[in-house]
């Protein structure tokens, strides 16, 4: 059951449980005003009519339709007070005013749940235009690489958290970053912020990429405010057939797709998250791997690999990642996000995932 919704915002759409719920209530309302008729002119069930603006106004979001409909069961009410002859007039008239207050505080509550989605509708448009500020989608090609990212957010509402990516060709070749904030709410979009500000500008000036994960640890070191950190991964492919770069800052690693294996590159030795090299000190040492044409890497945060079924068993994506289609980074995590769906079912995401699949082409 759809309906218009104002001010550009998408139509009403109700589950179909809901619709089947309202359209029993329906049919119980028209089994009321049948049973009024047969039952004869010393009883009456008209009251129940109060019910049908209520019904109405469940099914839209326009005052008019529960208005309109309240008015109809108004002349019904009239119609029945002609068949019931016998019954005292304060009963006619209690019915009247039950149904036109429930029409009334029906079309009431259809005004009021509709300027509130409109306030939502805005303030996701504001957080659709932030995402698409701090989370810039990368070219689908760049040289040798065909690449794909998805950004999906636990809550509905949301559009933004704490998960980031960002994709930068330089100088030293494409360098990629993706990582995930801890926390939740306004203060992890600010650390978004300015990790990739900082990682935009520095991919750029930085030739080791160790150096360039210590700029993003001390940049986070040094907002204020305690606890803040990020785990991340960054790449840097070469524009030749060099190894390609990868540092590992505390993050699930990610998994290489090549020839139908899927191996995960584990880091050369265990680092701190962006945000507390200054705890164990050291650095960030730079892996290495030959990537070859038709690899297909997949950077993932842990939204994925926690993500549980009805049973409270995390999602095996090492696992099951063989068997999806891997033809292209679309295919893949299309494939990827269709599966994850089926895993956890009714119960959803319980944290923003953001994914990122790398191929290499001749």
């Amino acid at each position: 059951m759809r309906a218009d919704r104002p001010d550009g915002m998408p139509p009403l759409h109700l589950p179909r449980r809901a619709r089947l719920l309202l359209f029993c209530a329906f049919l119980l309302l028209v089994a009321a005003v049948v049973a009024d008729l047969v039952t004869g002119p010393g009883t009456t069930l008209s009251p129940v009519l109060a019910v049908a603006p209520v019904l109405a106004g469940a099914t839209s979001r326009s005052a008019r339709v529960p208005l309109a409909v309240g008015g109809l069961a108004v002349v019904a009410v009239g119609l029945l007070e002609t068949t019931n002859t016998e019954l005292p007039t304060e009963v006619h008239v209690t019915a009247m005013i039950t149904v036109l207050a429930a029409t009334l505080a029906s079309a009431a509550d259809v005004v009021l749940v509709a300027a509130r989605e409109r306030e939502l509708f805005q303030v996701r448009t504001v957080a659709e235009a932030a995402q698409r500020a701090l989370l810039r989608p990368p070219p689908e090609r760049i040289g040798p690489l065909r690449i794909s990212v998805r950004y999906v957010a636990a809550a509905a509402e949301a559009r933004i958290g704490g998960d980031l990516y960002a994709v930068v060709e330089t100088g030293y070749g494409v360098r990629i970053l993706l990582g995930d904030v801890q926390g939740h709410g306004l203060p992890a979009v600010e650390t978004v912020a300015d990790v990739l500000g900082v990682f935009r500008e520095a991919a750029r000036t930085e030739p080791d990429l160790g150096r360039l994960a210590e700029r993003l640890d001390a940049a986070l070191d040094a907002r204020p405010g305690e606890g803040r950190f990020a785990t991340a991964l960054l790449l840097s492919v070469p524009p030749g057939r060099e190894p390609v770069a990868l540092v590992n800052c505390g993050h699930p690693p990610p998994l290489l797709c090549r020839a139908g294996r899927v191996d995960a590159l584990a880091p050369p030795m265990a680092a701190p998250p962006l945000g507390l090299l200054g705890l164990t000190g050291g650095g960030y040492p730079a892996g290495r791997f030959e990537a070859r044409p038709g690899d297909l890497l997949l950077l993932h945060t842990d939204g994925v690999t926690e993500a549980r079924d009805a049973r409270g068993v995390f999602y095996p994506l090492e696992e099951r990642l063989p068997g999806l289609p891997a033809e292209s980074p679309v295919d893949l995590l299309d494939a990827l996000l269709a599966d994850v769906g089926d895993w956890v079912g009714a119960t959803g995401l319980t944290d923003d995932a953001a994914l990122l699949a790398i191929r290499w082409e001749s």
